[in-house]
């Protein structure tokens, strides 16, 4: 490698500073070993447990151990064909299917085998970016606002595609909903407005998906339906089927994006090689369903729903504005309206509000910043998943799905998740 080459690789390393998400998840453990109780609402992960069946075949095939082949499994990739067509009502071909460890690694190596532009709406999750920037690849940033639902919209997208010189050039515009950090989702007609733009101006959507499943009404939409040909589907089984550690995730390419599937499948080749194969195996069972895994679906998305709305309602009476919760396990406050309160108190933007937040009332959260929102905005996600999810699951099981969960199971199950938002409520509210 020549001295140039090696010092812009280090230029791109430096400063870049681990994910948010895990650097706080230290940071409260450092506090709990110096003896202070703090609650984590930053991380994202899902309480519940793996379900029965996955974990079986786990068990089941844990003896497996060949090297398996670099686009994964067949009997996996035929499944999440199989799930996509049934779900999302798409024709997805096991052929199209490519295999990672965990979604992220399939994000980075996207950004690694396409050579043009990345376009990402904030706020955004927390690793689009810096994957950008480790590898050098331009970045454009398309702001949306708390007005806007922190929605992407058609007519911003037409916006950045007709003022660049070159209008058709070589575009990833990434979507992810339900969303990382602000809990939406998109409604049809938006989803139809954004693909017609697509489709004028040739751009490919990277389509994250990966809380598909935790619409909280189970009523997520792809937008592979109204733009097949432009859309890659991310999803995996690291929300929906809790199973982060497990490291699985998948992509669903179009038949005329072959050309980079195959880019990506060399670049595969060349890096993790394959996914594990027990948990390949384990992700048959998890793709394929089963009346079981649906009914822990909508147990997980009946407690999320109840208490995501709960949260909310009790920032939004502490002076936070906040969108009402459509899916996954966060939400992303904004403490706009109460901006002069916190600023006499020294605090004058996201980063300083989480970090007297974490100091003073021992709450872990990320900033907006994190998110790619400017360093002024009072904005800041939660999520509320620190809970114990094995309890929770176990009591709504005993309560049948077509009821509400009675009062005082939110106090009882997720009473954690309760004193955490409390504590940020307190710490906003004005002071004599």
């Amino acid at each position: 490698m020549n001295l140039q080459k090696h010092v812009s690789l280090n230029l791109n390393l430096r400063g870049l500073g681990e994910s948010p998400t895990l650097a706080m998840s230290e940071r409260c453990r450092v506090l709990r070993t110096e003896g202070k109780e703090v609650l984590n609402n930053s991380i994202g992960q899902s309480p519940f447990p793996v379900p029965n069946s996955v974990v079986k075949a786990l068990k089941m095939y844990a003896r497996e151990k060949t090297y398996l082949p670099v686009k994964g499994l067949p009997e996996l990739r035929n499944a999440v064909a199989d799930y996509h067509r049934q779900k999302d009502g798409i024709d997805a071909s096991a052929d199209n299917v490519l295999i990672g460890p965990g979604s992220k690694i399939l994000m980075y190596l996207l950004q690694m085998s396409f050579y043009g532009e990345i376009v990402v709406p904030t706020p955004c999750w927390v690793s689009y970016v810096p994957q950008a920037q480790l590898l050098g690849r331009q970045v454009k940033l398309i702001n949306t606002t708390y007005e806007d639902r922190w929605h992407l919209s058609a007519d911003s997208l037409t916006e950045l595609c007709e003022s660049e010189h070159d209008t058709y050039r070589p575009r990833i515009v990434i979507l992810n909903y339900p969303g990382n950090p602000d809990g939406g989702t998109y409604t049809v007609e938006e989803l139809k407005n954004i693909a017609k733009v697509a489709r004028k101006y040739e751009v490919i959507l990277l389509s994250d998906e990966i809380y598909g499943e935790l619409h909280h009404r189970g009523e997520h939409v792809s937008i592979a339906n109204y733009y097949s040909e432009g859309t890659i589907i991310s999803s995996g089984i690291s929300k929906w089927c809790a199973a982060g550690g497990w490291r699985l995730g998948t992509f669903t390419f179009p038949d005329n994006l072959d050309w980079l599937l195959a880019a990506m499948s060399d670049a595969a080749s060349q890096t993790y090689t394959s996914v594990s194969s027990p948990i390949q195996w384990a992700g048959v069972t998890a793709f394929k369903g089963s009346v079981d895994i649906e009914r822990y679906l909508w147990h997980a998305r009946r407690i999320f729903s109840k208490l995501s709305n709960q949260c909310a309602e009790m920032l939004r009476e502490a002076g936070a504005r906040v969108h009402d919760p459509e899916g996954a396990f966060y939400l992303f406050p904004d403490f706009t309206p109460i901006a002069d309160n916190l600023e006499k108190r020294g605090i004058n933007g996201s980063v300083e509000l989480c970090d007297r937040i974490l100091c003073e009332n021992h709450v872990a959260t990320i900033p907006g910043a994190a998110f790619s929102r400017p360093e002024n905005e009072f904005t800041l996600r939660m999520s509320y998943c620190n809970f114990d999810g094995s309890k929770a699951l176990a009591a709504s099981e005993a309560i049948p799905l077509h009821e509400d969960l009675p009062e005082g199971f939110l106090d009882h199950y997720c009473a954690k998740t309760l004193e955490s938002t409390k504590r940020i409520c307190d710490f906003v509210r004005p002071r004599d």
